[in-house]
């Protein structure tokens, strides 16, 4: 091959070709052709342009929201986590409540059980005091507890009374202790001084003779 076509003047190593070359107007229909499918591409271009620029504002509007949507978040949280303190306090003051409300119910279930043991208790002195027995020391300690309570209550009241205008002027009262008058103290207890019937001397000894005098040895 080299030896035949390296050689500038072997005529025989050129080819022809087959084929024509083509006419001006054939020229000009394929360039206006070749034009026409330019047109194209650069419309189709220009489509793809607006459509990115779409996109992008569109990108650029996520992105707005996304950021705002993070600020709504952070308010969000805020808030939740002000609602969630405002439900612990209230939580705290429930609890509160239900422990005063048990303290409550306790003391209620402490003076129904003393109201019981104080019915109990006037039921049997009122049956000690119908069979002429004397009450027990606790109904003279809780009479003379009642008396000196009314003492008290209406020596107050009286006092109220005589100097209304004070009280009204929002004077501080006098906090000097005072000593009772003669007619005013209480009376001291005195065993004579129970009030219960006394028992008559029982019957049922006479229907009892009484034995024989068993005579002592030595």
């Amino acid at each position: 091959l080299e030896e035949n076509y390296g050689d500038a003047t072997n005529e025989s190593r050129k080819q022809e070709m087959g084929g024509k070359d083509p006419s001006p107007p054939e020229l000009l229909k394929r360039i206006e052709q070749m034009e026409a499918e330019l047109l194209q591409k650069e419309q189709r271009l220009l489509k793809i342009d607006f459509l990115c620029e779409n996109i992008s504002d569109l990108t650029d509007r996520i992105r707005a929201v996304v950021e705002n949507g993070k600020q709504d978040m952070l308010l969000f949280a805020r808030r939740t986590n002000e609602l969630q303190k405002k439900i612990n306090d209230k939580t705290q003051e429930i609890r509160a409540l239900f422990a005063e409300l048990s303290m409550k119910q306790a003391l209620a279930i402490k003076l129904q059980q003393e109201i019981r043991d104080k019915e109990q208790f006037v039921m049997t002195t009122s049956l000690m005091i119908s069979q002429g027995l004397p009450p027990p020391k606790e109904a003279e300690k809780e009479r003379w507890k009642i008396l000196r309570n009314e003492k008290m209550q209406k020596a107050a009241a009286e006092a109220r009374a005589k100097h209304p205008a004070e009280e009204e002027q929002g004077a501080a009262p006098s906090h000097a202790p005072t000593i009772p008058k003669e007619e005013e103290r209480l009376p001291v207890l005195r065993p004579h001084m129970a009030p219960f019937r006394r028992s008559e001397p029982s019957l049922s000894p006479r229907h009892f003779k009484k034995p024989p005098a068993k005579p002592s040895e030595i």
